[in-house]
Order: C-alpha cells, then structure tokens, then sequence
C-alpha cells in the first residue's frame, strides 16, 4: 500500500482532550467523529495507527472525510481538524447592468446556425465566446432572463400589420364604427367567416374515461375528407348560424348570400355584411352562380365591408368560430352527417343563451394603441420633432 501522506501522532495532552471530547457527547456529532477518526489514527498509541479504509468500515465515513481531517491536523492545527467546515451554499453570479444589457440583447437576437432557438447553456457559452465574461454558468443566466420576461425558445404565429398604412386604419375604423352603432331591424349587421373542419375516424375503439383515469384514444387514425363551414354572426342580436358544405367556392359563398337576403332577413332594406379579404368574397360570385337579373337583386340588399388585409381579427365571426372549434369540433368527428348534427345542437344551444361577443376595442383605443399605424399621426410628431428642435 502507499505511504499515507499525513501522519497522525498525538500528544498525550491532545489524546487526553479528544477522548474527553468523545465522552462528554456534548459537541456537534460531525466535531465527534473527526475526533473519532483523530484517535485512530494516531501512530503514537497502541490502538492507534489504523487505514483509512479501515477507520471508514468502523465508523461509516468516507475515506475522503478522513483524508481531509489528516490533512487539516497536520497542515494546520487540532482545532480546525476538528471543527467541521462551514458548506458554503451556491449563490448564482448576479450580473451586473452592462453585463445583463449585452446578455438581453443576445437573447433578442437570433440564434446561431444550426439551432432554430436559444437556449440557457447556448447563451452562456456565447457570452464567453464574445468576450462579455471570462466564465458564466447558465444558472447565472436564468435570474436576469426571468426577470426580463424574456423566453427565447418560444414564439408565436401573429398577423402583423402594416407600418403606417392608410387603407389598413380606413378599413380599421369603418368596421369599428360599424360595431358601435345602434341597432336597426331594416339595415341588420352581419359577420361572415369561414372556415374548414377535418372529417377523422378512428382505427381503434376508444377507452372511455373512469374515475381516476381520462379518455384515451389511439394515435392512429384514418382521413375521411374535409367540410367547409360558413358562420353568420350577428352580433347585436347574439344570433348566429352555421352552414356545412362539401366546398367553399365561389358558388358555394353566393348561396350562402341569398340565404341571407331571402330566409335570414327578406324584410331587411339593407344587410351590412362585414366579411374578410378572400377571393371568394366579391359581388362577382353571384353572376357566376346566378342569372344577372337574380345576382343583381341580391346584390342590391347587400352592403359589404372588408376588414383591412392583416387585420381579420377585426372580425367578430372569427372569434365566434374560435368558440365553435374549443366547444364542438376539437375532437375527431369521421362523418359529415355527425358534424352537421353536433354543430346544429351547438348552434342552438348558443342562440337560446343569445350569446354575445364582449367587445370593447374602438376608435379611439385603435388611436392610441395603434397609433404607429396612423401616418397622419406619425407625420404630426414628426412636425412637432423638428418645430421643437427649431
């Protein structure tokens, strides 16, 4: 066996002190069993002078515990042999202000090749790599990117409007005015969306939910085509209605229109639609499905508006098939005739309820929000700047 490195040997006054140390069974247990291992090992008495590995069997102590408490004896003193060190807790590198700016920024930037995000270790090794810091553990990294709301690995699919856009805030505030005005029986306001629902069956037969255990359903499936639906909202009223067709052409989108003008409201003078930018959407779909005379006469009771491009959510009737895809359809459903029949129970249930949608954006919140999409607006703090700076 090697040689031990650190010799143990005890003065009779230094055995005298730790064996009343032991006997007392006063101090701290971890101070008791350094002086245990002390006795041990001392080479000057006759039970004394034992390996390491043989002191570690008798009192259940690692060998490197009782290396150490050589070491300290004899490089310092049997005080501090004796006195268990203090474990010092780790305590995360707090960054300071430039420091954290540079490290922000990184966060803000993209990624480099060949990862699609950052993450806690990659911006701590980049931190180093530009010389920001010498060293920096990613547990030093997460306080300040927590604290700055920052969370690189996630994004998110956001229709961005234009930069200072005219037709955008034209089209913008004709449809909030729309949502503002009071409620007329002869000149109705209708929204219109569409939007489309994947027929699936299921291979295997599902297990139902039992007390402590949810539904489950197999991963596989099988495809049986796909079903347009056409939602009507009217948002005054809280009624709405929703049409599934095998398609949504341009024949389709006329039929749902003269549904409008001769069911829905055939007393109406006018039926304000407000509808998105699709292809579809234009009065030339009912010349195409209908004779001139017929597409004419419902054209005439029809008065379209068109939410701006990049701006559907301005209109209600998406946020009404947004409650129809959480409430209905998000499940599978294999068959059209089963979908008419659980989106009809849906519809149904919500008319009785006149279920109404709380909104609360108008134009002077679109004024002072979105300001930055208003080039007059932009071009007046322009003309303040320089006035100012004059």
């Amino acid at each position: 066996m090697p040689a031990k490195r650190y010799i143990v040997s005890l003065t009779p006054s230094e055995r005298q002190t730790i064996e009343q140390l032991t006997k007392t069974g006063k101090a701290a247990a971890a101070k008791i069993n350094h002086a245990r291992i002390l006795l041990k090992a001392d080479v000057n008495h006759p039970d004394g002078g034992w390996t390491d590995k043989g002191i570690s069997d008798a009192l259940n102590i690692s060998t490197r515990t009782i290396e150490r408490v050589r070491q300290r004896f004899v490089e310092e003193s049997l005080d501090n042999a004796l006195t268990p060190r203090k474990k010092h807790s780790l305590k995360r590198r707090r960054l300071d202000g430039e420091i954290e700016a540079h490290l922000i920024a990184l966060t803000c930037s993209k990624a480099p090749p060949g990862y699609k995000h950052w993450t806690l270790r990659l911006l701590a090794d980049q931190m180093v790599v530009l010389g920001y810091v010498e060293s920096i553990s990613h547990e030093s990294v997460r306080p300040s990117v927590k604290k700055n709301e920052l969370k690189p690995w996630l994004n998110e699919s956001w229709v961005i409007p234009p930069e200072a856009n005219a037709e955008f805030v034209c089209q913008m505030e004709e449809v909030l005015q729309l949502y503002t005005s009071g409620y007329d029986p002869d000149y109705p306001l209708v929204c219109f969306d569409e939007s489309s629902k994947q027929l699936i069956s299921e291979t295997r037969k599902p297990l139902p939910v039992e007390p402590g255990q949810i539904e489950r359903f197999d991963y596989e499936y099988e495809r049986e085509g796909v079903c347009n639906l056409f939602m009507f909202f009217e948002p005054l009223t809280g009624w709405r209605h929703v049409e599934v067709t095998d398609r949504r052409t341009q024949i389709d989108y006329a039929q749902q229109m003269k549904y409008l003008v001769d069911e829905r409201y055939p007393k109406a003078e006018k039926i304000k639609i407000v509808q998105d930018n699709l292809n579809t959407h234009l009065g030339a779909s009912l010349y195409k499905a209908f004779p001139p005379a017929e597409a004419r006469r419902i054209l005439d009771k029809l008065e379209f508006h068109y939410t701006p491009k990049h701006g559907s959510w301005l209109n209600m009737a998406e946020i009404e098939l947004s409650v129809l895809t959480r409430q209905c359809l998000d499940r599978r459903i294999p068959e059209k005739e089963l979908l008419k029949e659980e989106v009809a129970a849906w519809e149904k249930r919500r008319n009785q309820t006149a279920s109404q949608v709380d909104w609360q954006f108008t134009t002077e919140d679109a004024r002072i929000k979105l300001k930055r999409l208003y080039p007059s607006i932009r071009v007046c703090k322009l003309i303040s700047v320089k006035y100012t700076q004059t």
